[in-house]
């Protein structure tokens, strides 16, 4: 009798582990939320970077990885950090995700809301612009995967982004990322489109790419960490 109720005890935990799995990457539906807050893992988030020559491989210095919040902010919590030293003045640090099980060539109007850590304050000073307001912070999406594509010696992407604070066919520009501070201490800042979504159509298979990342003109060491990235979307009429 104990051994059964240990194997029903056990299966039953199994069960429970599997379906909190299954929910943290449960695909985007159509007129549903879609929530990554990274507690599990990187919820299929990848991150690259782009906009830099060949030459400049070796010194951009780009890292992402999984990891605790940054001190002062509560360390247990995890998010995606990704790092670059922008030697080009262009750089372009971005995470992508694809989502499934929408409906098939249709418009979807898309909601970002955007929790990152930060330590930049908007009126710092830095080369080639503040370390704050200069990083550009922009949310999009597209039926096809960005990727990172090589032409005449540059890196750059295969969709449209925009350049640095102007907005381009495949992504909307939320904001800075300054804190709102004097000084240089990491704060959780929220970021959203929610007075202008965004809309991009599904592809012939019903995905779309999630495409966030920060456009910057600030000529230095840029470090990042993403906490949460809620969509809300439905289809459009």
């Amino acid at each position: 009798m104990k051994s059964t109720l240990f194997l029903l005890a056990a299966l039953t935990g199994s069960l429970l582990t599997f379906t909190a799995c299954h929910q943290e990457s449960t695909p985007l539906q159509p007129g549903l939320p879609y929530q990554s807050s990274f507690q599990r893992n990187t919820d299929g988030w990848t991150a690259e970077l782009t906009d830099y020559g060949t030459a400049q491989s070796d010194i951009m210095e780009f890292k992402s990885a999984y990891k605790g919040l940054p001190t002062p902010l509560d360390t247990t919590r995890k998010s995606i950090l990704v790092e670059s030293m922008n030697r080009s003045d262009d750089a372009f640090m971005f995470l992508k995700r694809k989502i499934t099980g929408l409906t098939p060539n249709t418009d979807y109007s898309l909601v970002f809301d955007i929790e990152l850590a930060s330590k930049y304050p908007g009126n710092s000073i830095g080369i080639g612009g503040s370390p704050g307001g200069s990083v550009f912070l922009k949310a999009g999406a597209s039926a096809v995967e960005p990727v990172k594509v090589l032409k005449d010696g540059f890196y750059t992407i295969n969709v449209d982004k925009g350049s640095q604070n102007n907005e381009g066919k495949d992504a909307i520009l939320l904001g800075d990322i300054s804190t709102g501070a004097e000084t240089e201490d990491y704060k959780l800042i929220s970021r959203s489109n929610v007075n202008k979504p965004f809309v991009a159509r599904s592809s012939d298979k019903g995905e779309l790419w999630l495409l966030v990342g920060t456009d910057s003109g600030f000529e230095g060491l840029t470090t990042l960490y993403y906490s949460r990235i809620n969509v809300t979307t439905k289809a459009t009429l």
